[in-house]
This record gives structure tokens, sequence and C-alpha cells, in this order.
């Protein structure tokens, strides 16, 4: 099974001496610019890079995930009680070395890639064990014996004592969100809500993943509680996702929901999966290809890093998933990238543009009038030769013939 991606400058954890530190380490640079420059002025500049708007708010920052290290909330409720759910294991020992005693489960699937559509409960877990067997290499009796536990798990929310779900903005997340809150009828008596798009202090938050035990502590008080409105979306989302058609999902995705803030932007940037009108890449294709026409010669995991650290506007993707986005690029009839070094592990595989691939990034030539793989984005399918959904410039959805 894929892993979560994780990465950043920061964990989210910081020091305040060593911000000082900082502080008084820049304050020589700024007097050579102007002779009356303070401590308080460079202390101000360590703030603004950091994210916060002064000191003192950077300082009640670094004291509030002390105090939640030192006094974390969850030992006098009732935790030990709680299910922690999350889409992956990232947060598993973090959660344990923080002190909570809570179970932890999680549903592993990605559901961002490969088919998903509605189907009877045993069909869809064949479905998807099958595309998971297939994109990474797992043992077919493996795959369908986890996708089996995890899900059976995931129908015990229903009727759990208490639920906490640990999410972030992204596609990933987000579509783990509305899987687990469309199996349903209504809202439990109490499932709980954990979602942040971004950590004070991280200058590129990818994940809750990433961060330090402390600051998980510090993310418990800020749980808000799951309505039957946010099920109801939920359920409508769902169904939007295994839709053979984009058009309800893109409605979807170009709102705004209260109930759950982050969905449209997520469902946003899972409709750019679909292939582009003018390209018939998607986004994720479409920033691979561009960085390597811009570095030549390129290895995998350096394109991967490149997307995480600075390119890819909403961060979803492991390693390993981005690995099986770009294979069929690699291995369809005719390729648009040329992989060398095939000895290596593939982070090490150097990725140069075939001459179809420098046609396709420079407008020339469209990807589905070559590609020679099926492909799925939710519930729509895209097969070669055939007409299929496309996004237009306004990221709407049409239909290509």
């Amino acid at each position: 099974m894929p892993q979560r991606p994780f990465a950043s400058n920061t964990n989210g954890r910081l020091n305040l001496e060593q911000q000082r530190k900082r502080a008084k380490e820049l304050l020589p640079h700024l007097k050579h610019q102007d002779p009356g420059a303070t401590l308080s002025q460079a202390q101000w500049q360590v703030a603004r890079q950091l994210g916060f708007s002064s000191w003192p708010k950077l300082k009640a920052h670094v004291d509030a995930i002390d105090f939640a290290a030192r006094h974390p909330g969850f030992h006098a409720g009732d935790e030990a009680r709680t299910t922690h759910w999350r889409c992956g294991n990232d947060i598993a020992h973090s959660l344990q070395v923080a002190g909570f005693k809570g179970r932890f489960r999680m549903l592993t699937d990605p559901l961002c890639m490969g088919p998903v559509r509605d189907l009877p409960k045993e069909d869809f877990r064949a479905m998807r064990s099958a595309f998971i067997s297939q994109a990474f290499a797992m043992a077919p009796s493996d795959a369908a014996h986890r996708i089996s536990d995890e899900y059976d798990q995931l129908e015990e929310l229903a009727n759990a004592e208490h639920s906490v779900l640990w999410c972030e903005a992204d596609a990933y997340d987000q579509l783990f969100l509305i899987r687990a809150l469309a199996g349903l009828e209504h809202a439990p008596k109490k499932l709980e809500l954990i979602e942040v798009d971004r950590i004070p202090g991280v200058e590129r938050f990818i994940g809750i993943g990433q961060l330090a035990p402390d600051v998980l502590a510090w993310l418990w008080p800020q749980r808000r509680v799951i309505d039957d409105g946010a099920v109801q979306l939920a359920r409508r989302a769902w169904s939007a996702y295994c839709d053979s058609s984009p058009v309800k999902l893109a409605e979807l995705a170009h709102d705004t929901h209260l109930a759950l803030p982050f969905l449209a932007p997520a469902l946003l940037r899972q409709l750019q999966e679909l292939p582009g009108i003018r390209d018939g890449l998607s986004l994720t294709e479409r920033l691979s290809l561009s960085y390597i026409a811009e570095a030549g010669p390129v290895p995998f995991g350096r394109v991967f890093a490149e997307l995480m650290a600075k390119r890819e506007p909403l961060p979803f993707l492991g390693d390993m998933m981005f690995h099986a986005l770009l294979r069929p690029l690699i291995e369809g009839q005719h390729p648009l990238l040329l992989q060398t070094e095939a000895h290596l592990d593939w982070p090490k595989r150097v990725l140069a543009l075939t001459a179809l691939g420098q046609e396709v990034v420079s407008g020339g030539a469209n990807w589905l009038d070559f590609a020679s793989l099926e492909r799925w984005v939710g519930g729509v399918c895209l097969q070669p030769g055939q007409p299929h959904w496309a996004i237009d410039q306004d990221l709407m959805p049409v239909k290509r013939r």
C-alpha cells in the first residue's frame, strides 16, 4: 500500500530560543542597511518569515504548544475509549509518543487513484484491491485481505462510542473523509474531526504526518463535531465522485461548503487529474513534464521532490503513488518519457522527454490521441481512442470527441 507523503522545512515545533538567536544574527545585517535598526525589528522579521504578524504572536503560539505538551487535554477526557481514524499510518507512532491512549485505525485505500465506482460492497472491494495489486505490485491476496479488513473496521464508525478523524485539506484526505462519512445514514452520537490546511511556522505544510507529537497534542482541543449536514454533503460528494460523468463533481468543486470547508478545493484539484482540453495531460503529468523539460534528463525521485516542495498546489501523493501515475507515460505504445538506468531503484532512474513528449508539452499534440492505456479518475473512465471527458481553461468538464 502507498504511504502518505510528508516533507517540510519544519515539523511545526518551534524553539523560541533558536528564533531569538536568529534575530540577533539578523540584527547586524539590518543595521548595515539602517543604523537605527533594533532587535525588535529583527524579531519582527523573523516572525514574519515564519508566517506570524508579530513577535508576540510567534511567542504565544510557542507557549501554546509547550502548554499542550505539558498538559494534554486528552488525559482529562475519555480519549482512552476513542478510535482515531487516519488515511495512513503516518501519525500512529506520534500519537503514542504524545500520550494518546485510544485505538488507531486507518483506511489506506488511495481513492485519488484508479477506478472508484458506486458498486455493491463486495464488488467495490474487489475493484479496489485489484487496482492496488496492479498499481503497487502487491500480491492480489494481500491487497484483498487488507482492503477487506480496513473497510470492515470502517463500518464500525456508525456505532462507535467516540471517533476522531484526522484530516488535512488535500484530495487524498478529503476523499477518505467523504468515503468514511458516506457510509453513515446520519451523524453518530460522538464523531469529531481534526482538520487543518496549515500550521503556524511551517513553511510548506504537506501533511499531519510531518508534525511533531507535541503539535498533535496542540491540535487535539481544536477538533469539532461532525453533524448531519456534513454527512449528507459527504454522501452527495461521494456519489458525484463515483459518477461516470464529472459534471456533478465540478458543481461541488466550484462551490463553497461550510459543513466541510476544505472539500471544494480538494475536489477541484482532483478534477484537474482529468486531461486538459489542450494537451490531454492531468495536472500531475503536466507539472512533471514541464519540470523535466526545464531540467533536462533528471532522476525520477527528483521530479517527485520538486513537485512536493514547489510546484504541486495541493500535495496529495506519496512517492509510490507518483511512480504509479507516471508509469503509463513511460510504458505505453507511444511514450512521452524515456527512462534510463533501469537497473537502479526507480527514484534513481533518469527521465527525459521523448519527441512526442516535447510536442505535447509545447502544445503541438494531445496526449489522449496517443495514449494506449485505460485510466480512471473516480468513476470517469478514459479509454484509448474513445470520446472522453476533459477539463477546459475554466476548470469545467467538457466532452472531447
